[in-house]
């Protein structure tokens, strides 16, 4: 790929995947990977990659998932371990055609799951540092309920139509996170125990007025992970922190790495 030129393609296993980066490139300052929520892409993540670039000095990389954006389709069903099947199997595959050198996975719901899962089950000392926004380890009746509603305002609403504006192909999206979700065999999905094997530091942030996610959701990565968590809970804020509060989640993301980055200066040489 080609950081210089701002966006384009890049290959995972011979499915091509969109990207947008911005700020410096892997091998010239650490790099945040951003990792989007189950209805988002490249486009909606808005200005905020941008800001964060800006903001921490770091590079930005954000891509969307296969069946989401510009990227290629992925077949329908998806598994119901869809999130774990992109951790090990194709998120590594990003990281290297990245180049990445060293620095922070940063998810959005189910991206941050998906982060979740690498950092708890890859071994990649490349990555720095983890950082989730409304993070789903386990499924809770109100996430459910939540995401059965947005069945029904795809298939009798406008949302197919405002979706279609960001996905290629918005029912290859859109059918494969809702139809996953809404498997009664979901209902039993928990993946709590990656936070048992997370040894980096961690940032987990979640707006108290989540509809698709409780505190508990937070609870779980603080209470279980070996490494330190630093918690934020932002007032009027729902599931999209990043949108809802761009200055605390800017603010909160920037002091993390700050603080991360001073561990690494103070850590001997082979640590």
């Amino acid at each position: 790929m080609d950081w210089s030129a701002g966006k384009g393609f890049l290959s995972a296993g011979g499915t091509r995947l969109e990207y947008a980066c911005w700020g410096p490139a892997p091998d010239q300052a650490p790099t945040i990977v951003l990792l989007h929520e189950g209805l988002g892409c490249v486009a909606l993540w808005r200005d905020f990659p941008a800001k964060l670039a800006k903001a921490t000095g770091m590079g930005v990389l954000a891509y969307s998932r296969a069946g989401y954006g510009q990227s290629d389709g992925k077949p329908l069903p998806w598994s119901i371990n869809y999130m774990t099947d992109e951790a090990v199997e194709v998120l590594p595959l990003v990281l290297d055609a990245i180049g990445f050198r060293s620095g922070i996975l940063m998810g959005h719901s189910d991206g941050a799951s998906i982060a979740s899962i690498y950092c708890g089950s890859v071994e990649d000392m490349r990555v720095r540092g983890l950082i989730v926004m409304a993070p789903h380890y386990f499924t809770e009746p109100m996430g459910l309920a939540a995401i059965a509603q947005a069945k029904v305002a795809y298939d009798q609403g406008d949302l197919k139509p405002r979706l279609a504006k960001y996905h290629k192909d918005v029912d290859n999206a859109f059918r494969g996170w809702n139809n996953s979700w809404l498997n009664p065999d979901f209902e039993a999905w928990n993946i709590g125990d990656v936070t048992d094997y997370l040894r980096i530091p961690a940032l987990a942030i979640q707006g108290r007025q989540d509809e698709y996610g409780t505190l508990a959701q937070i609870d779980e990565i603080a209470t279980r992970s070996y490494a330190p968590v630093e918690v934020a809970v932002l007032e009027e804020c729902g599931h999209s922190p990043h949108l809802d509060q761009p200055q605390q989640v800017l603010t909160a993301v920037t002091d993390f790495t700050a603080h991360l980055w001073r561990i690494e200066a103070a850590e001997p040489e082979g640590v």
